[in-house]
């Protein structure tokens, strides 16, 4: 069998050389890939700057370094926040907003091009998926959003396709106790996904209800991003979240066919009740006081 460690370590030298981490001008740009990350984080909406320091995890002598590069170039222009002079805010000018197009361009037919090398798009899209989420797994924040967004519809989708599979009647969303938009919003609820940079793996809602309780629904984890302990970390943030609104009785059902949420459940203070509504598809119900 081939050494684990030097596997990991071809594959680190694979993707350094892949994607000119090491090339003084990334993407034939003529700046190397730490100012034209800077550029990025600015390009898509991040401007304090501590921030953006923190979100590439960059120490300070580096990123003022970097800063000033792109500030020499013409590239962005940096001033005070007003409500604090100490911290800094960052944004791209005329200039810095066309390389930051020709940069998007340059990216994406990149990406296309990894992809377009091996005959198994979506095998290879799933290994990367894998990789990202293990790499930034302590990056990975826990949002409150619309469960109308896009975010928030990507993760239904593919969470009601995964039951789909995985029950042996399938799964019909309009048979379901599908929960209202209206009662996943504060004050009644809230919804709640995981992000991973800007890709949602993760989510779960918190259902308002008038009967004395609110529902935990639709929990969901990315298949790559299993075993990483998000799902304890969503149910941590929609627990923290019903308290914030007052709500002491939660309830939940589940399938037998999803055995690590009864797992989950179970190791984190639910405790099994009697079944509590007619939806067709749980035969496993949950209640926890908080």
């Amino acid at each position: 069998m081939l050494d684990p460690v030097s596997r990991v370590r071809r594959f680190n030298r694979a993707v350094t050389s892949a994607v000119g981490a090491l090339d003084t001008s990334f993407l034939g740009r003529g700046r190397p890939l730490g100012a034209a990350r800077v550029l990025n984080a600015i390009g898509r909406g991040r401007s304090d700057v501590a921030g953006i320091r923190d979100y590439l995890d960059l120490d300070s002598g580096l990123m003022s370094r970097l800063l000033r590069s792109l500030e020499d170039e013409g590239l962005i222009e940096t001033t005070a926040r007003d409500d604090d002079a100490r911290r800094r805010m960052a944004k791209l000018t005329r200039a810095g907003r066309r390389e930051f197009a020709a940069y998007e361009a340059l990216s994406n037919a990149q990406a296309e091009g990894f992809l377009a090398q091996h005959s198994q798009r979506e095998a290879l899209l799933a290994a990367m998926d894998l990789i990202a989420s293990t790499l930034t797994r302590e990056r990975v924040t826990i949002e409150e959003i619309d469960p109308q967004s896009e975010e928030a519809r990507h993760c239904l989708r593919e969470c009601y396709a995964e039951l789909g599979r995985r029950f042996k009647q399938g799964f019909d969303v309009s048979r379901s106790r599908d929960p209202d938009a209206k009662d996943m919003r504060r004050p009644r609820g809230t919804f709640i996904v995981a992000m991973s940079d800007t890709l949602p793996i993760g989510c779960v809602g918190l259902k308002g209800t008038d009967h004395g309780y609110a529902e935990i629904k639709r929990l969901w984890v990315a298949p790559a991003a299993r075993g990483l302990r998000l799902g304890r970390r969503l149910m941590d943030a929609t627990e923290d979240a019903a308290r914030g609104l007052g709500i002491t009785l939660l309830r939940l059902d589940t399938n037998s066919a999803l055995p690590e949420a009864g797992q989950l459940y179970r190791t984190t203070g639910w405790r099994e009740i009697s079944r509590y509504n007619d939806d067709p598809y749980p035969d496993l119900f949950f209640e926890k006081r908080l």
